[in-house]
C-alpha cells in the first residue's frame, strides 16, 4: 500500500509541473522549486541523520535515506503554490496562509506515521513538522522578496538612465 502511495504522489507531482511552471513568472518559479528542493533535501538529511525521522519505504533506498519524492517534488511544489498565493501579501496575511499549508500537513503526518510505514517518528512530532514547514516556507518567501527588491532596483536603475 506505502509503495501505492508513493506512486501516486509521484505520478500527481510529476502531472502537476507543467501547470504551475507556464506564465510570466515561470523563471522565479523555477529559482524557488529549486531552492526548496535543496533546503527540504539538507533539513531532511539532518533530520534522518540525527534519527529524528526514519523513512522505511522509500524510493531508491540503498542510495537515499530521505524520501526524495517528498524532498524534490512534493514540498517544493507546494511552495510554488504557496509563494504564488503570497507573493503580493504582508506579513499577517502569510502567516495565515501558512498555517493553510502547514497545520494540514502536520496532521496528516501524524495520522500517516500512526497508520503506514511511510515514516518513523522517533524524537520528532507534529510540532516539529509545523515548525519546520514553516521555516522552510519563509526562507523560501525570504529570497523571493529579496528577489523582487532586486528587480525592482535594476529597474529604477535603468530608468534613470
Amino acid at each position: 500500500m506505502e509503495k501505492k502511495m508513493l506512486n501516486s504522489l509521484q505520478m500527481l507531482c510529476i502531472v502537476s509541473l507543467p501547470l504551475l511552471f507556464k506564465g510570466s513568472k515561470m523563471k522565479e518559479n523555477v529559482l524557488i522549486f529549486f531552492a526548496k528542493g535543496l533546503l527540504a533535501l539538507l533539513v531532511d538529511a539532518y533530520v534522518v541523520g540525527t534519527k529524528r525521522i526514519e523513512y522505511p519505504i522509500r524510493p531508491f533506498p540503498k542510495i537515499f535515506k530521505t524520501n526524495i519524492i517528498y524532498d524534490v517534488l512534493f514540498f517544493p511544489l507546494l511552495s510554488v503554490i504557496w509563494v504564488r498565493t503570497t507573493y503580493n501579501d504582508r506579513l499577517i496575511k502569510m502567516v495565515l496562509k501558512s498555517c493553510i499549508f502547514s497545520v494540514p500537513m502536520s496532521c496528516a503526518q501524524w495520522y500517516l506515521e500512526r497508520n503506514t510505514k511511510l515514516f518513523k517518528w522517533k524524537k520528532w512530532s507534529p510540532l516539529h513538522t509545523f515548525v519546520s514547514v514553516n521555516f522552510t516556507l519563509f526562507t523560501v518567501r525570504g529570497l523571493v522578496g529579496l528577489l523582487k527588491l532586486l528587480d525592482k532596483k535594476k529597474k529604477e536603475t535603468t530608468s534613470e538612465r
